[in-house]
């Protein structure tokens, strides 16, 4: 049964879930420091970490809606300088500027020349449409939304059942790392790398960044 996650690339889930943790997890240590150890600070955190996290998943899931569009409109683009090249050669340069990064390392020139052929061909004989949003894109902004929002839960597990603040916050900051920690080694097995290298890496990296935001006022 296909799931609202599948309507994103294994490396968007990846840079979703990265950013909601590495956001929760800089907004946790800021606010921390702002509410300080107050006997409403547990609850305070709670709600200010629940809201920043919704706040930016609807803003995510927006801009991957933006992204997505500027893309199709991208490739409408790309078609229309294909099918109004004033001859194949001309046609067949817009389509190798836009491809030979990608199949340069893994085909001869034979077998490009013949697939680029085939894309040119096509292209003309196609219809012309205009870019457009549908149902699964859409889908896809509320898998981000889930994805950068069910970041905060484990974040605020420990402010539903430690009333010190202090003690509830290093709760949740560990557990912020142990999930970091996690879906490096997860997404590993997409990859060429080693599991705990990875995982180390990512949170090693998340750590550093939200140090740095910190460091700059964020």
């Amino acid at each position: 049964m296909m799931t609202i996650f599948e309507h994103l690339s294994p490396g968007e889930r990846l840079g979703e879930l990265l950013f909601g943790l590495i956001m929760t997890l800089t907004f946790t240590l800021g606010a921390g420091i702002a509410v300080g150890d107050s006997e409403r600070a547990s609850a305070s955190l709670l709600y200010a970490t629940l809201g920043c996290n919704v706040t930016w998943g609807i803003i995510d899931g927006a801009l991957l809606i933006l992204g997505r569009m500027f893309d199709r409109g991208r490739l409408a683009r790309l078609g229309e300088a294909i099918a109004s090249a004033s001859d194949e050669h001309a046609a067949l340069t817009v389509v190798a500027q836009e491809l030979d990064d990608m199949l340069v390392p893994v085909t001869s020139d034979r077998q490009r020349l013949g697939l680029y052929r085939d894309v040119v061909a096509n292209v003309r004989a196609g219809p012309r449409r205009a870019p457009h949003l549908g149902r699964e894109d859409f889908v896809a902004a509320l898998a981000v939304f889930v994805l950068v929002f069910g970041a905060t839960l484990p974040a605020a597990l420990p402010y539903l059942v430690i009333h010190d603040a202090w003690v509830a916050q290093r709760a949740s900051n560990a557990l912020l790392i142990g999930v970091l920690f996690f879906v490096g080694y997860r997404w590993a097995r997409y990859t060429s790398f080693r599991p705990l290298v990875a995982a180390f890496v990512v949170v090693g990296l998340a750590v550093a960044l939200v140090s740095l935001a910190i460091a700059l006022g964020g």
